[in-house]
């Protein structure tokens, strides 16, 4: 009874669904060649008093184990976590592709979970898809969790992050607003420290009226990862291509960080307009025109 059936090199998924009881355990394992005897295991988890604790869901067993170290796994929940982990700045395009190669969900299963009206609801914003707010971050998933309940996880993060960013009265954006801002300057930056600067160039540019020019605006929907702007990019014709259209884009172009929302919220006091990145990957930042052109100069030639 105590004598597991194995050296351990056998490996099994079980799977035991919410409501069921201690029999049903003893058959799956039995089945699976973890345990012996299932009418020996359900005998021990009554005798023990434990079989009343069982817990739901994913677990990975191998065949070394005792059977009570097979029961203490499902009483103490020690289920099969799946971890997922979603980048600063990714698109749900690319959170897609990402999602299918680690092989949780389809491609075309988390899009369609992304624009799905229960998930929508839970955002109320009157947003298509919710694009900007699935928080980048590493998220355990069980086998059994679906591609909805995790982006409804990634939006409850996302509220949980935007809640600790202190108010600015003198921003006078939506929250729709700080979002897509915010998903720019995600895109856009690459040291943490020039977000706020980034974001300085945007809302400056927004105070005078200018095109924003956002170069990852022009190839965003292009492909799910999108790799050098080019000027057919930049000419292409776009509701979010910020070289075509005034003003911010209609959503978001990714999922940003809390860095980048709280730098869209208190972007640093300056008067550059526009900004040119360096080789090391940091940006130049100028005050007008001339200076940015020598800058490009510089930087691109």
């Amino acid at each position: 009874m105590t004598i597991p059936p194995g050296n351990g090199s056998v490996v099994r998924s079980v799977t035991l669904p919410a409501g069921a009881g201690i029999r049903m355990l003893a058959a799956e394992l039995e089945k699976s060649g973890i345990i012996r005897n299932a009418v020996h295991f359900a005998m021990l988890g009554r005798l023990s008093g434990q079989a009343v604790h069982l817990k739901a869901g994913d677990y990975r067993f191998h065949d070394g184990m005792t059977p009570w170290q097979v029961l203490r796994k499902v009483v103490d929940g020690d289920v099969d976590y799946r971890r997922f982990v979603l980048p600063e700045g990714y698109s749900i395009h690319q959170a897609a592709e990402l999602a299918e190669q680690k092989g949780f969900f389809s491609r075309a299963q988390f899009l369609k979970a992304c624009s799905a009206p229960q998930v929508l609801a839970t955002l109320g914003s009157g947003a298509r898809t919710m694009e900007g707010y699935l928080y980048p971050a590493t998220y355990d998933l069980t086998r059994s969790n679906s591609a909805e309940e995790l982006i409804v996880k990634m939006y409850r993060r996302f509220e949980r992050a935007y809640a600790t960013i202190e108010a600015n009265p003198r921003i006078s954006l939506t929250l729709h607003q700080v979002v897509t801002l915010a998903s720019m300057i995600e895109k856009e930056a690459v040291a943490a420290s020039e977000k706020p600067l980034i974001s300085s160039v945007f809302h400056n540019r927004l105070r005078l009226k200018m095109p924003l020019q956002s170069d990852p605006t022009a190839v965003y929907g292009r492909s799910a990862l999108s790799g050098k702007v080019t000027g057919m990019d930049v000419r292409r014709h776009s509701a979010y291509n910020t070289y075509q259209i005034n003003g911010l884009p209609p959503g978001p172009i990714g999922n940003p960080g809390v860095d980048a929302l709280r730098a869209a919220l208190h972007p640093a006091d300056t008067q550059y307009l526009y900004f040119v990145a360096k080789k090391d990957g940091t940006h130049h930042f100028s005050r007008n025109l001339e200076e940015h052109n020598r800058a490009v100069r510089q930087f691109l030639r």
